[in-house]
């Protein structure tokens, strides 16, 4: 089964998503931050990123960009719940740097599992 790296600061949603796709299958590493995604990446490579966008340390636009050009092939979701701007903007940003899926937050399990499925292949 694919490994998935979810990129997320809240350690409930990290939780929430690393027991939900562990019990799907996949086998699951999580990251706080943008900084500790791309270290964890280079040092065990997942075949997924699902990263938030709003984060401390390196945010979620500057870390898609970053795994762009350290792994051109990594698939990428991206989720936001929100911003100064609201989350769609984010979201389109996301999409424009090579995000195959962005989701609003909260997202829907089977909504996101679909998801993981298409981006994956």
């Amino acid at each position: 089964m694919a490994r998935i790296l979810i990129i997320d600061d809240d350690l409930q949603i990290r939780e929430m998503l690393h027991q939900l796709l562990e019990f799907e299958g996949y086998e699951v590493i999580e990251a706080s931050n943008g900084k500790d995604a791309l270290k964890l990446q280079q040092g065990t490579p997942a075949d997924l990123v699902i990263t938030d966008l709003i984060m401390p340390e390196k945010e979620g636009i500057e870390t898609i960009r970053d795994l762009r050009k350290m792994f051109p092939e990594i698939k990428i979701i991206a989720m936001s719940g929100g911003g100064v701007v609201g989350p769609e903007s984010y979201l389109k940003i996301a999409k424009s740097l090579g995000a195959q899926k962005t989701f609003v937050k909260p997202i829907e399990r089977k909504v996101l599992l679909d998801g993981i499925r298409e981006v994956l292949g």
